[in-house]
């Protein structure tokens, strides 16, 4: 299973960082987007939206405002669901979200790997 992380940081203290530690530890495949590029761990941090194949789940840590411009990237991809963690729901996403068949979860990565219900 492939989890893309959006909003992905080189900063050890974000969430969106200590979530691909988790995702990690946890033998999870995870490809990541940033606004820096970087590494976090092993998992290096593009910039681009490039069209990664097999996403089972998008984990977001954008703002819904910043979400809009990944709406049709985040579909194209075709995951199983989108994960809103604490801070990104998006109601207008979700609606977007539903017409394409992806589900969605308004959840927090680090508590659905920590309760093993990722």
């Amino acid at each position: 299973m492939k989890t893309l992380v959006i909003g992905a940081t080189t900063n050890k203290e974000r969430y969106a960082y200590k979530a691909i530690h988790s995702l990690v530890d946890k033998s999870h495949q995870v490809v990541a987007i940033g606004v820096k590029p970087g590494m976090a761990l092993d998992v290096i941090i593009e910039t681009e939206k490039l069209p990664f194949k097999g996403i089972d789940t998008v984990t977001l840590y954008i703002n819904p405002k910043v979400q809009q411009e990944y709406y049709e990237y985040i579909v194209s991809l075709h995951p199983r669901r989108v994960i809103f963690n604490p801070g990104t729901e998006n109601p207008e996403f979700y609606s977007i979200l539903e017409k394409n068949n992806i589900q969605y979860e308004v959840a927090c990565t680090l508590v659905l790997l920590a309760t093993n219900q990722y």
